[in-house]
């Protein structure tokens, strides 16, 4: 789905396409519009994950936890497409940093379990399939299959892991980029990878940002501080790290069909777990 399809489905939602503003295209396109942001799913599979983020939203407010606030309790479904509404937040103060993250994942990782509805485990492989397909022709069949085979050597690896935390509630996506820094403080944002898993997806997360992704060390271990425990002291850490960078080399092969530079980073990423580098860097896209 690129931005003139999702525009198109704007306007079948009864929205001004016109007047909206693109922030994000991913799994999602996310557009300002007014005082509202709306959110337009990649297809219908994930209907599912919009309606259950919705319903976390309330549950986050009537828990007290700063998040974004939904405007539409359910979501529609356009054209095969699920359109969530959102209220807009106000203007960021300053850039979000790793120490603004922490707190939050604190006030989530102390909340128990929903008695309303129930989270699903963080499928952090559950992508992989999906992804793939949606690559096609654009990723060499190799890379896929070589992908595929560390996907299902770590599925097993990382159910059987002992954490070093109490299991519960996680936002599942755990970067700075998905904390917003209003007047307020700061806000949680991008509910949908919201889970019931070990805490420790949470914090690896940070851990794999500072070794791939050129994240500060000085950043990471303000973050740290901040929550109280590093993730790196855990003998688990390795293994969601290796689960994670699996997914995410498979989450850039989607884009690769329409965007060279996806296709590139895609290629980097599989070159450098094929040749065992934990070190080469990655680059956000």
């Amino acid at each position: 789905m690129d931005e003139a399809r999702a525009r198109e489905i704007l306007t079948a939602a009864g929205l001004r396409a016109a007047d909206a503003t693109l922030l994000a295209l991913g799994e999602n396109a996310v557009f300002a519009l007014g005082d509202l942001v709306v959110k337009v799913g990649r297809d219908a599979e994930l209907l599912p994950r919009a309606e259950r983020e919705l319903t976390l939203a309330g549950w986050l407010e009537s828990a007290g936890v700063p998040a974004v606030r939904a405007a539409e309790p359910k979501p529609l479904l356009v054209e095969g497409h699920p359109v969530t509404v959102w209220h807009r937040l106000p203007e960021a103060v300053r850039p979000s940093e790793p120490h603004d993250l922490a707190p939050l994942l604190r006030a989530v990782h102390a909340l128990p379990e929903p008695t309303e509805f129930e989270l699903p485990r963080r499928e952090l492989l559950g992508g992989v399939e999906r992804w793939l397909r949606l690559a096609g022709d654009a990723i060499d069949p190799a890379d896929a299959a070589y992908l595929r085979e560390r996907r299902d050597a770590f599925a097993p690896t990382a159910a059987a892991l002992v954490p070093h935390l109490t299991p519960g509630p996680i936002h599942g996506d755990a970067l700075p980029r998905n904390v917003h820094v209003g007047p307020d403080g700061p806000v949680l944002v991008d509910l949908e990878t919201f889970s019931s898993d070990l805490r420790e997806h949470d914090l690896v997360v940070l851990a794999l940002s500072r070794d791939r992704y050129g994240l500060d060390p000085t950043a990471y271990d303000a973050f740290t501080a901040a929550y109280g425990w590093d993730v790196r002291e855990w003998e688990g850490c390795a293994v969601l790290r290796g689960a994670r960078e699996t997914a995410s080399c498979a989450w850039v092969a989607q884009h690769a069909p329409t965007n060279p530079r996806a296709l590139a980073e895609f290629e980097r990423r599989v070159a450098s777990l094929r040749d065992g580098d934990p070190e080469v860097r990655w680059y956000r896209f």
